[in-house]
């Protein structure tokens, strides 16, 4: 067993904790500490860890056998001889790391890259940002200029990892098959399995001697701008793709893609319900009672509108086609506009006369 610490423990979960607990810490940890994204010495070791953990609590023979005899469950084989599982955790019947993700994420893992036997040619790595909208940006749509930090293919070796003047060879570790083999004594009998080289990443060949912008690995840091397009329409929480401007996938894989989730900043005047923008208009009870014609603003800009004599507090005027476009392009909602009639809290002797005289 590749480590001694509590699996439970290196998940950050409870011992109790559910099949969907346990996987959503397995995402966040694995995401966190692949060897593509944590640079620290210790990033291999704790990536391996947290596999090897969530193999034995994701599976759930393996979880109760793990409950009631911790790691001495998977270190002694039915005879009492130790098992050979190594430095080199196995993944069960998982062709490589990756392919767990499938389980849960389909054909393609959070990291970009895709299931297959030998095969190294992955897409890369979908990126997430959050990007800050005004009220009416969001309404009308608008472009704004990102800074970029991606993966993109090596342009010196051509995303081959090999320096000029060199060649690809046989890899040594996995003699050219791109998988390497295991056999593990267990209580549940001899296991074998096969995972991808991690040497060769499953290509089966390494490079004879590394391309030096690179050190091998087909990827470089790149720093961009680039100017988006926000169609009109989003609202706060929308998640916007933009295909094929991810990261690059490694050994001439393509592009990842990047989601955007919009953040719509409120507004003073305006209050977004659907398509429907809501606003208030205050009136004096002699307008209310008389009616009027005011202005009212809108996303547009001043718009003219009757006020019917009578009108009571809190009565709705709608302005058809003043509202948020559908995001898909189908039309546009309405303003709805609330009329708050005040009601003066002074009168003069004059004016308490007049509404007497009213009453009466």
């Amino acid at each position: 067993m590749a480590t001694s610490r509590d699996y439970y423990e290196i998940l950050g979960v409870t011992k109790g904790a559910s099949d969907a607990e346990i996987k959503k810490a397995y995402r966040t940890l694995a995401r966190k500490y692949h060897p593509d994204v944590h640079k620290e010495a210790d990033g291999g070791e704790r990536f391996k860890e947290i596999n090897e953990a969530y193999q034995v609590l994701s599976d759930p023979q393996k979880k109760v056998v793990y409950d009631q005899y911790g790691h001495s469950a998977f270190n002694q084989g039915p005879s009492g001889s130790t098992t050979s599982w190594g430095n080199d955790f196995d993944f069960g019947n998982f062709r490589d790391p990756f392919e767990i993700f499938e389980e849960f994420f389909g054909s393609r893992s959070p990291f970009g890259f895709s299931g297959g036997a030998r095969s190294s040619r992955y897409s890369g790595e979908d990126l997430h940002f959050e990007l800050t909208s005004s009220f009416k940006e969001a309404v009308f749509g608008t472009s704004k200029d990102i800074s970029l930090e991606r993966l993109i293919h090596c342009s010196e070796c051509k995303s081959t990892g090999v320096a000029k003047g060199s060649k690809k060879i046989t890899c040594d570790k996995c003699g050219g098959r791109g998988v390497l083999q295991r056999s593990a004594n267990s209580i549940f009998g001899n296991i074998i399995t096969n995972t991808t080289c991690d040497k060769c990443a499953g290509s089966g060949q390494i490079p004879e001697k590394q391309c030096p912008r690179c050190k091998g690995k087909t990827l470089v840091f790149s720093e961009e701008r680039r100017t988006i397009k926000i169609p009109a329409g989003v609202d706060d929480g929308s998640v916007i793709r933009y295909q094929g401007i991810g990261n690059a996938g490694p050994n001439g894989g393509g592009y990842g893609d990047i989601y955007l989730t919009i953040r719509v900043l409120g507004s003073k005047e305006f209050r977004r319900i659907g398509q429907e923008i809501h606003s208030e208009l205050k009136i004096n009870f002699v307008q209310a009672s008389l009616g009027d014609e005011l202005s009212v603003e809108t996303v547009d800009g001043g718009e003219k509108i009757n006020i019917p004599p009578g009108s009571q507090p809190g009565e709705q005027i709608r302005l058809k086609g003043k509202g948020v476009p559908s995001v898909n392009g189908y039309g546009r909602g309405d303003q709805v506009v609330t009329l708050k009639v005040e009601i003066p809290r002074h009168l003069s002797t004059k004016q308490k006369d007049l509404l007497k005289q009213f009453e009466s």
